[in-house]
């Protein structure tokens, strides 16, 4: 039987594998690390988080919670394994970066259909069915291939890392564990500023020297992903508002709501790791720590892991691929993950399990699906494949993505718990009509 080729082993490759491998086909998995590490990975195993170890509310009444709802019914690789090493995160899904990518990749090299090839690809190779999943950090060469395949120059932005800290250099006196309004379980460390301290966190971090990009590289940023000191530039309330908004919370010490708040995630499952919400910069290493060190509670903290700049590299979707994430003027070769402009690692597995189940179905003699846009999933995939504005950016999950109901529903909740309603219908009714 002829076999699947996936090219990129993170969270849309390694579900696009598992999806195609639980359909009866036989996959084959390109990843180059270890043989050759991007600038933000740190381990070789597959769908390794780097930006973050949140993938976001588990809530149904949220535009991620119904995404993953969806992908349950796939089967989501990425999912099942992210529930096993789940950390305290209050309403979100967040993990331990290591031991969840451990898991994924002990699934996959588990797999009696699936074989893992640990090199670089620098060309397009002819295997169809293809899914190129190679991610926002695709090397140089395979870009350019993929640039010469496509006909289109590469679009890109720039994606920023947050900081992470050791637990137990911090300075408990201040920090106060907290979920905003309560939600979920308490487990938020918050480290509140007063407006004296707010002040002079801005004024620093406005003053902080920055690592410039390169000359011949136009920095384009994802709004979603925005260092703070580019938040920071738009106003002094800026991530007051923002970033660093107290709406939600009550300092216990004070029993007042505080003046800014700086959020701390748990990262990993002993608690030892902590991870600054929202902090994504592009400061030097040595200004990150004289800046950040001013949050209260940071003041002695010291960083594992600074905060990175990366490229983030993407397609033009809208001009290039079906919704089926096939490739219109070759349909052998797909897409999947944010390289195809979706942003955002469940959303990039979503793509994967797509992807993975399109192009099984062309081994098999099938017609490709296309998932219906009233659900998260088909709203996503129709986004990128039909966007028709001039300035197509990356994508999260997002209920305007999804039509209004119908007769229109004007109270917000009401309107978001139909649109949930509809999109779990209208996935079940798909579903029960492929399998028959």
């Amino acid at each position: 039987m002829t076999r699947v080729t996936v090219i990129g082993g993170g969270f849309a490759g390694s579900e696009a594998a598992w999806a195609a491998a639980n359909a009866g086909v036989p996959v084959r998995l390109y990843e180059m690390r270890p043989v050759r590490q991007t600038p933000v990975h740190q381990t070789p195993y597959l769908a390794e988080p780097v930006c973050s170890n949140s993938f976001k509310s588990n809530l149904l009444t949220t535009p991620a919670g119904l995404l993953k709802w969806e992908m349950r019914q796939f089967g989501s690789v990425v999912l099942a394994c992210a529930e096993e090493v789940a950390v305290p995160a209050g309403e979100a899904l967040a993990v331990d970066r290591h031991l969840f990518a451990q898991a994924v990749t002990k699934r996959l090299e588990a797999h009696p259909l699936i074989e893992i090839v640990r090199e670089e690809v620098t060309d397009i190779p002819p295997d169809r069915p293809l899914i190129i999943a190679t991610g926002p950090l695709t090397s140089d060469a395979l870009a350019q291939a993929m640039s010469q395949l496509t006909g289109s120059q590469r679009l890109y932005f720039y994606d920023a890392v947050a900081p992470i800290v050791d637990a137990l250099t911090l300075n408990m006196e201040r920090p106060f564990v907290a979920s905003r309004y309560g939600k979920g379980e308490a487990a938020y460390l918050n480290c509140p500023m007063t407006r004296e301290e707010y002040d002079a966190f801005v004024d620093a971090l406005l003053s902080a020297e920055t690592i410039a990009p390169h000359d011949f590289e136009e920095p384009r940023y994802f709004e979603g992903c925005l260092p703070i000191e580019e938040i920071a530039a738009r106003g002094r309330d800026a991530l007051r508002f923002s970033r660093f908004k107290p709406v939600g919370l009550v300092d216990p010490r004070t029993g007042k709501r505080p003046y800014a708040v700086v959020q701390l995630r748990q990262e990993n499952l002993q608690g030892t790791l902590y991870g600054l919400v929202g902090c994504q910069t592009r400061m030097k290493w040595g200004e990150q720590k004289r800046v950040f060190r001013l949050i209260p509670g940071l003041e002695n903290a010291e960083f594992v892991r600074y905060g990175v700049m990366h490229r983030n590299t993407y397609i033009h979707s809208p001009s290039l691929l079906e919704p089926t994430l096939q490739l219109r003027s070759e349909p052998g070769i797909l897409f999947a993950g944010q390289i195809t402009g979706v942003e955002g690692y469940i959303e990039s597995a979503m793509c994967g399990i797509v992807a993975g189940l399109n192009a099984a179905r062309l081994i098999q003699g099938e017609e490709p699906i296309v998932l219906p846009t009233d659900t998260m999933m088909g709203a996503l995939l129709d986004y990128i494949s039909h966007y028709q504005g001039k300035d197509f950016q990356p994508m999260n999950a997002n209920f305007g993505l999804l039509p209004e109901p119908e007769p229109p529903v004007r109270d917000r909740a009401a309107r978001i718990a139909a649109k949930v309603e509809r999109a779990q219908r209208s996935l079940t009714e798909f579903l029960d009509a492929l399998h028959q």
